[in-house]
Order: C-alpha cells, then sequence, then structure tokens
C-alpha cells in the first residue's frame, strides 16, 4: 500500500522544526501539505515550505496550535484528508485524536484510547504491573490532589519521591521531594505546571532513584498487533526533566541487557494493543534494574538518533501504519550501525538559561559527511517568546562514539547563529566534560555539572 493512494493531502497540526520534518517526508511520498501558523508564524519556514498555510488564530497557544476546533476547520475547509500532530501541543491529546476520527480525518498516530490509556500514568503503571513489566514502587490510586494525601503515600513508598502529573509527560509537572517539608512546597507548583500543560491537576509520585540513567526503545506497532523495537536512546542529560542531550546506542548497555530491555518495550506495546510509532521509557538503575517509567504516544523530539543508526525513516513509518500497512520490519533486520548523537539548540543565555527571543542575523549550520541540522531558522526570522525555545537539532553520526563526539565538537563550533543566544556554549563545555567523554552519565548530570561549573567560576574570581 502506498501514501499516494490512499489520501493526498495532510494537515500538519505543528510548527517549527516537526514541522518541516514532516512536510519533507510528505514531499518524498507525494502528498501535498498544509501548514497551520499563529500571527507571529506568518512568516515561520513551515508556513512557506508548505503547499498551503492557513492562519489559526493569535500568538498564544491555547488559541492557535492548542485549539482543537481551529484546526479541524482548517483541515476540512482545506481539504486535507489526514493530520500529522508531531510532538508536543496536541500530539499526546485524545480528545483531538477523536476528533479528527469524528471529521472524516485519518489521525496519524495510536487511537484516541491509546493515547488516553498511556497518557494516564497510574493507570498504565498498574496495567505494566498486571503483565509482568517492571515499575518503580510509586502512589497507589487513579491520581493524587491534596498534599495531604501525597505525603501519606510518599511516606509508604519511602523519599526521595518524584511528583509526576498523572496527565501528561515532556518533563511538565515534575519534581523531586526529598522529605515531607520539600513535598508541602514543591506538589503545589508541580500541580499548577500540569493544570497549565495538560489541564489536569492529578498527579502521583513514584520512589526517586539517586543513581539512574534514562533509556527509552523507540517501537513501530501495526493495527495487527505486531510490535518491533529499532534499539534504544540514551537520554540521560536533562535540565529540570527536559531531555537536552540524547545519543543511540545506550554507551552501558550490553547486548544481554538491550535484547531483555527490548522485550519489555515490545511487551509494553502488546499488552494494550498499541499501533502507530511509540517510545517506551524506562529507568535503569546501575546494577541493571530497569522499571517501566511511561510510554510516549507520539514521535519523538530525538527520533533523528534512532534513524541514523538504523536507516528507518520514523516520520514516514508513522504514516505507512496510520494507512494500515502491516509492519515490513522484523527484529533480525534491524542492525544498528555505529553511534548517533543529538544536541538540541535552544535560543536561550547559555548562563541564565532564560529565553533569548530576537532576530536572526546570520545563520550558519554546519555540514559534512555523517552531520545533519533540522532548523527552522533563515536569516532575518524572529524567533517568538511565545513558544519552546527549541530552534534546531543537531544531530551527528559516526562508526563509533568516540568518532561521533569528535563530529560534534567540529559541528558544534562551526555552527553560527547571530542575533539571539543559543545553548551552543553549553554543548561544548559538556563534550569536554571527562563523564560524558567515557558515558558515566545519570539523570543528575547537568545538575552536578553546573555546579562545578558555578564553584569553579567562584574560585575563579576569588
Amino acid at each position: 500500500m502506498s501514501a499516494e493512494t490512499v489520501f493526498k493531502k495532510l494537515l500538519v497540526a505543528n510548527r517549527g522544526t516537526i514541522a518541516i520534518r514532516i512536510i519533507r517526508a510528505c514531499r518524498e511520498l507525494g502528498i501535498k501539505t498544509v501548514a497551520v501558523y499563529s500571527t507571529v508564524d506568518r512568516r515561520a519556514l513551515h508556513a512557506r515550505m508548505a503547499d498551503e498555510a492557513v492562519c489559526i488564530g493569535p500568538p498564544a497557544a491555547e488559541h492557535s496550535y492548542l485549539s482543537i476546533s481551529s484546526i479541524i476547520s482548517a483541515a476540512t475547509a482545506y481539504g486535507a484528508e489526514a493530520v500529522h500532530p508531531g510532538y508536543g501541543f496536541l500530539s499526546e491529546n485524545g480528545d483531538f485524536a477523536e476528533a479528527c476520527q469524528r471529521s472524516g480525518l485519518q489521525f496519524v498516530g495510536p487511537r484516541a484510547r491509546h493515547i488516553r490509556l498511556m497518557g494516564d500514568k497510574p493507570r498504565a503503571l498498574r496495567i505494566m504491573k498486571r503483565h509482568g513489566v517492571s515499575v518503580l514502587p510509586g502512589s497507589e490510586g487513579t491520581g493524587i490532589t491534596e498534599f495531604k494525601t501525597a505525603d501519606e503515600q510518599a511516606r509508604k513508598v519511602g523519599y526521595p519521591v518524584l511528583i509526576k502529573a498523572a496527565a501528561g509527560g515532556g518533563g511538565k509537572g515534575m519534581r523531586v521531594a526529598h522529605d515531607s517539608r520539600q513535598l508541602a512546597r514543591l506538589f503545589p507548583l508541580a500541580q499548577a505546571e500540569s493544570e497549565a500543560a495538560f489541564g489536569s491537576t492529578k498527579m502521583y509520585l513514584e520512589k526517586y532513584i539517586e543513581k539512574a540513567r534514562h533509556v527509552e526503545f523507540q517501537i513501530l506497532a501495526d493495527n495487527y498487533r505486531q510490535v518491533v523495537h529499532l534499539g534504544e536512546r540514551d537520554c540521560s542529560i536533562q535540565r529540570r526533566h527536559q531531555k537536552l542531550v540524547e545519543e543511540a546506542p545506550c554507551p552501558v548497555l550490553s547486548a544481554r541487557l538491550r535484547q531483555k530491555m527490548g522485550r519489555a518495550a515490545v511487551r509494553a506495546a502488546q499488552v494494550v494493543g498499541y499501533s502507530n510509532v511509540g517510545t517506551v521509557e524506562f529507568l535503569l538503575g546501575e546494577t541493571g534494574d530497569f522499571y517501566f517509567i511511561e510510554m510516549n504516544t507520539r514521535i519523538q523530539v530525538e527520533h533523528g538518533v534512532t534513524e541514523m543508526v538504523t536507516g528507518v525513516d520514523l516520520v514516514k513509518a508513522s504514516l505507512r501504519l496510520a494507512l494500515g500497512e502491516r509492519l515490513w520490519l522484523k527484529p533480525r533486520e534491524i542492525p544498528l550501525s555505529g553511534a548517533a548523537i543529538e544536541w538540541r539548540v535552544y535560543a536561550e543565555d547559555p548562563q541564565t538559561h532564560l529565553p533569548s527571543p530576537g532576530v536572526v542575523s546570520n545563520h550558519h549550520p554546519p555540514g559534512g559527511l555523517g552531520v545533519r541540522v533540522e532548523t527552522a531558522l533563515y536569516d532575518g526570522y524572529q524567533v517568538p517568546m511565545h513558544y519552546d525555545p527549541l530552534v534546531a537539532k543537531l544531530i551527528v553520526h559516526g562508526e563509533d562514539r568516540a568518532a561521533a563526539i569528535a563530529r560534534a565538537r567540529a559541528a558544534l563550533r562551526e555552527y553560527v547563529i547571530d542575533g539571539i543566544k543559543t545553548n551552543i556554549p553549553l554543548h561544548l563545555k559538556i563534550l569536554e566534560e571527562p563523564d560524558f567523554q567515557h558515558g558515566l552519565v545519570y539523570t543528575d548530570f547537568l545538575r552536578r555539572f553546573e555546579t562545578r561549573e558555578d564553584v569553579g567560576q567562584v574560585r575563579q574570581a576569588g
């Protein structure tokens, strides 16, 4: 089955780098695209690249990129037959997937019930536990809304605990509490962030592992209960639970542990009847124990590193699977080749980490063998202050991890973005950190690294 024979036009319900990535995949498949944009994104690259573009509202996301009615209206008015949500915004919103279906639009992603099921973190954890997939000790019930209940559950689980939003992921609504006093302060902050991001104040708690790696497995699943995984990504370098650097494969995984974790990821998808692309996320302890933490029911920001080591186009795969194709890959047909690392480039001050909107005056991305840049930047582009500050993804590939690191160092030094500040200087510092070079990274890597940096600056000033 080919995409051209099923639908001819697709609306991209997103912006920035992922919207451009989807538009490019559709071009290769002969699918025409409709871009949506807010008034502040009128000159954005995704709106200029698509075959057609329509303004759906003012800059505030809730009135544009998060407006289900506006996006559905645009899709039907412009004759689109399908909608691709990308990542972020409405990508994990079951109501949006259902609204597409009711309007006769093909939603490129899992079914609405799977989005809701896996998006309900406490319920997903109960299902995984029931089917033999290891999970972290955590709070019981369907979600916590009161501090008193949270404190009772935290004492049962044992401090430290991780406060998490029950209704979503992406690092939103997450805080670590080491005792009851911290929980009292952080619980309402996490709730407020969860409500702003997902419209829900329901939270849950899980045991916090001090030295852990964040390792996730990319899965593909068709509508006939066939599931494969495409290896793992190590996403341990994070700030405030937001990923910053991702790589494939994980530098400490043995072939045996990869096989074991991969089987668990496939089982997690199979037990709920999942279909399309998705990511099963685990925490990996120092002793090799691993625990299911959540499933992202969408394409990931870091999908490019998996594409670089497998040669599988995951955006095209999402389209083919949405069209009802049977899975064309077998587990033994997916060898991992070399190593890839992604560096998220944010428009932010490298010292304060505050957003740095402005006009790009000189954009010169790096090139060469094994270097891939996905960006929405161009000279004269106004980086808005209204959305996530991610402006580019630099992905490098080498025959092994050492080669990928050397290539990353050269590419980051070559990358020029004038007019705004970016976190490229931070990435260059991370590259020189011995722990990173030896693959000794945990989810607290950046906090420890930046603490050492601050101490060093104080000593130098003294």
